[in-house]
């Protein structure tokens, strides 16, 4: 109702809670007490949600068929330290090998970044029931890890004996990775000779760190998976698109692959520098724009993006042809920019500046009217990439949004799908 909503956020502010820590469910509650917060004039807490604690078979507690009362708890003798333990390490991974905590104990090990796992492992046992697949029985997985966790690099370096280099590559990767305490992992792959520069080789690096690596790989664990290849998502990109298609002889050829906080841009072409470049748009940030512009809630929103695309950012009551302010300085514009920017810099940097075309990969991929707006900023061709596109059976296929599986087309080519 909206009177509880209001009195929600009345009584938070009363009481000046500076933090709320909640289930999931209230996500979708949260632009409504944020607008009132913005009503009243007052500033909103800090919010998180958290994953709900679910019965053994996957299903949502419940206060009508679970004892879910504290005070059920109590009469059946549990302590209230046993009992806030217990809850703790629902909520996030226990510390090393114990699984018994002090209050002071669990206030310094809380994670916010580690309260989400479990409903990760959650999501991807219920993707695999519904596709009808047993953990136990695939052999092993092939995964990426992200772009934003890993560092993929084309480097020029002095020739020099294997020891060697895999020192210098070392040391090179950790200029280029977030250092979280834990060593850095790499491998590399010499492409040969620099053709610019004497007793130079060209060198391909991928570099993350332990800790990014061995979360990827427990994560999986726990989901009941054997871990196999470790890809990253910039070289899966460009394996699915060798497998697809053919890279001229002239030119580079740029990818942008548009995930959900963040997008991949990826250019290169045969005898040319491999280039990768994040950028901090993504397509959730393509509906949070809509959101504040048209005032209305985020799902909304969502689909008015995925039925008119970046066109609804168009005033509808000023005169024909005219645009909102927000148009001019819009997350679009912003994404536009950032690409250019990115492609001068690859410009001054090799001498290359002949862009045959941009493909939009990704789950924002296909946002309406993207790739036209794209190529006519840019004066460079746009399109959506079909990792689908002349794949056997592919017309069997009842997909939307097909772009999305791109990284997964190269995962599989990794693991030795047409091989």
């Amino acid at each position: 109702f909206p009177t509880y909503h209001m009195a929600v956020v009345v009584d938070d502010h009363l009481m000046k809670i500076s933090h709320v820590i909640r289930g999931e469910e209230w996500i979708m509650s949260m632009p409504k007490h944020l607008v009132l917060y913005e009503a009243y004039g007052w500033e909103p807490p800090e919010y998180m949600h958290l994953s709900l604690l679910l019965n053994p078979d996957g299903s949502k507690m419940s206060k009508r068929r679970n004892p879910t009362s504290v005070e059920y708890y109590r009469r059946a003798g549990y302590s209230p330290q046993a009992l806030r333990n217990y809850l703790a390490l629902l909520a996030y991974p226990p510390v090393g090998e114990k699984d018994m905590f002090s209050f002071e104990q669990l206030v310094e090990a809380f994670d916010p970044d580690k309260t989400d796992r479990f409903h990760w492992v959650m999501a991807v046992k219920e993707l695999l029931r519904q596709q009808g697949l047993n953990p136990i029985r695939v052999k092993s997985v092939v995964s990426g890890i992200s772009g934003t966790s890993a560092s993929v690099k084309q480097i020029t370096t002095m020739e020099m004996p294997a020891d060697e280099l895999a020192s210098a590559m070392t040391f090179e990767a950790r200029k280029h990775i977030h250092m979280d305490g834990t060593d850095a992992v790499i491998d590399y792959q010499i492409f040969g000779s620099n053709e610019r520069e004497v007793d130079k080789i060209d060198v391909g690096l991928v570099a993350c760190t332990k800790g990014v690596l061995s979360s990827h790989m427990d994560l999986l664990k726990e989901c009941g998976l054997k871990p196999g290849i470790v890809d990253v998502d910039p070289i899966a990109i460009t394996n699915a698109f060798t497998f697809i298609k053919e890279i001229p002889e002239d030119g580079s050829v740029v990818i942008l692959d548009i995930g959900s906080i963040s997008s991949t841009l990826i250019v290169w072409g045969q005898g040319q520098q491999y280039f990768t470049r994040d950028l901090p748009i993504g397509g959730h940030n393509f509906v949070k724009e809509i959101s504040s512009a048209k005032d209305i809630p985020y799902t909304e929103a969502q689909d008015l993006l995925n039925s008119e695309g970046f066109s609804t950012l168009l005033d509808s009551s000023s005169s024909e042809g005219e645009k909102l302010s927000v148009t001019e300085r819009s997350v679009y514009e912003n994404l536009v920019e950032d690409i250019r920017r990115s492609l001068r810099f690859y410009a001054k940097q090799t001498g290359q500046s002949f862009f045959l075309k941009i493909f939009l990969t990704g789950g924002a991929a296909e946002t309406p009217g993207l790739a036209d707006m794209i190529s006519s900023k840019l004066s460079i061709e746009c399109a959506v990439f079909d990792p689908f596109d002349g794949l056997a059976g592919a017309d069997e296929l009842t997909i939307t949004n097909s772009s999305q599986y791109t990284v997964a087309l190269g995962l599989a080519v990794r693991g030795g799908l047409g091989s």
